[in-house]
């Protein structure tokens, strides 16, 4: 139904505002990090989409601007971000738009069915990222093989020890 990744599937799940009003969503739920934003989407969606952080920061940034949201420093370089009732009334006056996001995104997330968990995915895809992106860079050196065969290796007993 929803494809892993790409901005094919942002279209699919996202019109332009969606992504805002989903973000001021889980706002409002409870104050959150910009990390725990993207956590959040990818699991609501059952690991079909993850938000770049290059889309959810600069709408944070702007939910701050509109003041929908106050902005709170954390742990090291994280932000906590807390709805304001400016942003609550964001929410209500979109609730109709909002509650056919959210069906949109619990749909997905059942249609995942008994997959792997999206964080295991998103580690898959990570890994094969970055071999893909070692190896464009050009060839290995003989020990630089060998510490990546040794990883992958590694990886490998990893996994089917789980």
């Amino acid at each position: 139904m929803f494809g892993r990744g790409g901005r094919g599937d942002l279209a699919r799940f996202f019109a332009h505002g969606d992504l805002r009003l989903v973000i001021l969503h889980l706002i409002a739920e409870k104050p959150r990090h910009g990390y725990e934003i993207i956590k959040a989407i990818e699991e609501r969606v059952g690991g079909a989409y993850s938000p770049s952080p290059g889309t959810v920061y600069p709408t944070l940034t702007l939910l701050e601007e509109l003041g929908h949201v106050t902005v709170t420093p954390g742990e090291g370089t994280k932000r906590l971000h807390t709805i304001t009732p400016e942003g609550q009334s964001v929410l209500d006056g979109n609730r109709p738009v909002l509650d056919a996001i959210l069906a949109r995104m619990a749909e997905a997330e059942a249609a995942r069915g008994d997959g792997p968990p999206p964080s295991v995915v998103r580690a898959q895809e990570g890994l094969k990222l970055a071999l893909q992106m070692r190896l464009a860079r050009g060839p290995l050196s003989a020990e630089q093989a060998a510490a990546v065969t040794a990883a992958l290796e590694a990886a490998t007993a990893a996994v089917e020890q789980a």
